[in-house]
């Protein structure tokens, strides 16, 4: 999955969504017939939507995890020294700031 341009839902789109849904589940609540079931349907559909986006979401995200986990591991391979030395320098950093709190 090499930089692949994939549209991911962001956390408002999928809210906006399920707030949809509810609402118009709630709609569908309060009347009878045959407009609550379309309302009932559209509901459904719409938080069948965004379960679809989120699944989508997961899997880039898992994805583009793997991903970093393969290059840091290749970087890690291919220079082991620069690795230690910069972990080591953090770490002293890190016990530096901390020191002085």
């Amino acid at each position: 999955m090499e930089n692949q341009p994939i549209p991911t839902p962001s956390q408002g789109d999928v809210g906006a969504l399920v707030r949809d849904a509810q609402s118009l589940l709630r709609a569908a609540a309060a009347v009878t017939g045959e407009k609550a079931d379309s309302l009932r349907a559209r509901g459904l559909g719409l938080l069948d939507t965004a379960l679809a986006r989120m699944q989508q979401a997961r899997g880039y995200a898992a994805a583009r995890g793997r991903d970093m986990a393969a290059s840091a591991d290749a970087y890690v391979q291919d220079k082991p020294w620069r690795t230690v030395l910069a972990a080591a320098a953090l770490g002293l950093a890190l016990g530096l700031l901390l020191r002085r709190r």
